[in-house]
């Protein structure tokens, strides 16, 4: 399996003079599509009505539960990245630590699984697991990840979607409700000035 992983990585890592085009396309995927998650959800949050605000906190959970799945893969099996192994072309910086699962689409792909579970936010989360594939591309292009290391983010972002789904409820429906409230209070002399929706 290593193999084949080692001959993947060699097919999809970047050449030693990467096209400035291809290697500006791997870093807007590779590195600044993930900021775009937590500000899309803080806008989503704030113009979107409670139902939204729940599936937000639901895709939040499930993330953080990915992200949890993956440091306790990491404490217990430690991979190195390729850079680690002096193996292709890395053009980015990155920490020495283990590189599966990928922490970067697990994040993604995570919340997409949670949005995917229901049909109000189906369609964004289509998209934004779509968005996970030029991603994956990206963190392999750039030298910090192996095609495996993909393969076990999209495991864990399963694992954690159904997880989450296993939950009652009424458990989240309760967890939405403190949420939100909480919301309106730390917010309400922006909400009734009408700068934020209640």
């Amino acid at each position: 399996m290593e193999h084949l992983n080692f001959a993947l990585f060699a097919l999809l890592n970047g050449p030693a003079a990467p096209s400035p085009v291809t290697l500006a396309l791997a870093l807007l995927f590779g590195e600044w599509l993930i900021w775009l998650l937590p500000a899309a959800a803080v806008v989503a949050w704030l113009r979107g009505g409670d139902v939204l605000r729940a599936r937000l906190l639901t895709a939040t959970a499930t993330v953080v539960a990915g992200l949890c799945l993956n440091q306790l893969i990491g404490l217990g099996w430690q991979h190195p990245r390729p850079f680690m192994l002096h193996l292709g072309h890395t053009f980015i910086a990155h920490v020495a630590d283990s590189s599966f699962p990928s922490d970067h689409l697990t994040v993604i792909w995570c919340a997409a699984g949670a949005l995917l579970l229901q049909p109000s936010t189906r369609a964004a989360g289509a998209a934004l697991a779509l968005l996970g594939l030029p991603a994956a591309w990206a963190r392999i292009y750039l030298g910090v990840h192996f095609p495996l290391d993909m393969l076990g983010a999209a495991l864990v972002a399963l694992a954690s979607t159904a997880l989450l789904a296993c939950l009652p409820q009424r458990m989240a429906q309760a967890l939405a409700r403190q949420a939100i409230r909480a919301y309106r209070a730390l917010f309400a002399p922006f909400i009734a000035r009408g700068w934020l929706r209640p």
